[in-house]
């Protein structure tokens, strides 16, 4: 089975991962969110958006926000989570493919650089980093149990990431990866001017 095939079958659910009722879920977008370093970001990015959860979260902290998935089901589900967010852009891509213009302050890769062959992870990371301003930040959440679709693990995923940025923070439980990158180090206590 391709992997759109194996996507649009997983998004012939409404919520196949569960992410509006479990807990797990819930939680992780609250931790990912609290670790943005910045309150708001002019352009966002959020690759493998599934349905639009964390997407209508990440529209409230950014000024513009594109999103894209592989599958189509999970590209109209997005739409539809997202539809009174008129910044918010929801596009089908294959990644690192399909690559779009421009650069973000803000790119979010949630749970699928481990769907892609470890070459085009290596890609996809080198990618990440050309695509950032020179202030931007990447934050990457991954599962870190081995599962049968995975093709290579989240701390590979994080590592290549690791290749191109300086690690802003990292957060390891025994279910999830959660890291941010950034060629600007400072401190949100910094920047705030407390130190």
């Amino acid at each position: 089975m391709s992997d759109i095939a194996y996507f649009n079958a997983l998004y012939e659910k409404d919520d196949p991962f569960q992410y509006r009722t479990r807990w797990y879920e819930q939680r992780k977008r609250a931790l990912t969110l609290a670790s943005l370093p910045r309150e708001r970001f002019a352009r966002g990015w959020e690759l493998g958006c599934s349905n639009g959860v964390l997407t209508a979260a990440l529209a409230e902290r950014c000024d513009q926000l594109l999103a894209t998935d592989l599958s189509d089901g999970a590209v109209l589900a997005a739409r539809a989570m997202t539809r009174r967010h008129t910044h918010v852009s929801i596009e089908q891509a294959r990644h690192p493919q399909d690559w779009p213009a421009g650069c973000f302050d803000l790119i979010v890769l949630g749970e699928m650089g481990y769907y892609l062959s470890p070459e085009d992870m290596q890609r996809t990371a080198a990618q990440v980093v050309r695509s950032l301003t020179p202030q931007g930040v990447v934050i990457a959440c991954h599962w870190r149990v081995p599962f049968e679709q995975a093709r290579c693990s989240a701390s590979f995923v994080h590592a290549q990431l690791d290749d191109g940025l300086p690690r802003l923070f990292s957060y390891r439980d025994e279910d999830m990866l959660l890291e941010g990158w950034s060629a600007d180090t400072t401190s949100v206590a910094e920047r705030e001017g407390l130190r």
